[in-house]
């Protein structure tokens, strides 16, 4: 299903925004604000334009960047936990090893971003991240499905087509509805996630640990579960096992639940 035209219009307005009204800063200068900056009175880089700037290993804890373009910045292992990120315009950036848990992410591109080894432990993302690296992310109790309960501009899901996530920490996590197709899961932690109606057609999960896992009436069209772990993996919903490419080779078939 197609992202909502209001959906996509909310990363324009959010770029739209940063360019107009944006200040440029540099590392120095951001570094500065930081340092006299509390939670009660963060640093105030809202709507701020910081595309390409390096700001790895800094801590933004204490940092406002509601709708900054943070395009190509280089946020890598700096602390951003707890944050909201929500509108803000991240393509390409890069936050390999940052610390994300418990933020929000919504209505934001992170088209191509390198979220390699971060930490995204219980964080909540509604986002377009096409072709993202989260090789080795932690996303253990994540909550990236969507609410079907506040869905009045149609579906808004995370969307990971062909996104790496090798490797990844995802037990426990939500990601029910979620866009996985092409998506790279080989070897990740799935462990009683949530992946009720996902659309991973095409998806790479072998070797990958499903136990648990929920993939009630999810498509699965040519995923490949070779070598994965299906000890009490749901399948309901899916009627034709013949479309799962790779079952015959996977573990603990036996304890998989087919309707």
């Amino acid at each position: 299903m197609k992202i909502p035209t209001l959906f996509t219009s909310l990363f324009l307005l959010a770029l739209n925004t940063s360019s107009a009204f944006a200040a440029d800063l540099d590392r120095a200068q951001i570094e500065q604000l930081l340092s006299t900056a509390t939670k009660e009175k963060p640093a105030d880089l809202r709507r701020k334009d910081l595309r390409g700037v390096d700001l790895s290993g800094l801590d933004f804890r204490h940092a406002d960047l509601w709708g900054a373009d943070l395009r190509k910045a280089d946020f890598s292992n700096s602390n951003l936990s707890g944050l909201v990120l929500d509108l803000t315009v991240m393509t390409g950036i890069n936050l390999s090893g940052a610390d994300l848990s418990n933020s929000s992410v919504f209505g934001v591109s992170l088209v191509k971003a390198n979220l390699s080894k971060a930490n995204l432990r219980g964080s909540r993302f509604i986002a377009v991240m096409d072709g993202a690296n989260l090789k080795g992310a932690d996303l253990r109790e994540a909550n990236w499905g969507a609410d079907m309960k506040n869905q009045p501009m149609g579906l808004m899901r995370a969307n990971l087509k062909g996104a790496d996530l090798t490797g990844a920490n995802l037990a426990g996590a939500n990601l029910s509805r979620a866009m996985l197709r092409l998506a790279k899961l080989n070897g990740a932690n799935l462990q009683n996630a949530n992946l009720m109606v996902a659309d991973m057609a095409g998806a790479d999960l072998a070797g990958a640990d499903l136990s648990g896992a929920d993939l009630s009436e999810a498509k699965l069209l040519d995923a490949d579960f070779s070598q994965a772990n299906l000890a009490g993996t749901k399948f309901h919903g899916i009627k034709d096992k013949g479309e799962l490419r790779g079952l015959e080779n996977s573990k603990n078939l036996d304890q998989a639940l087919f309707d």
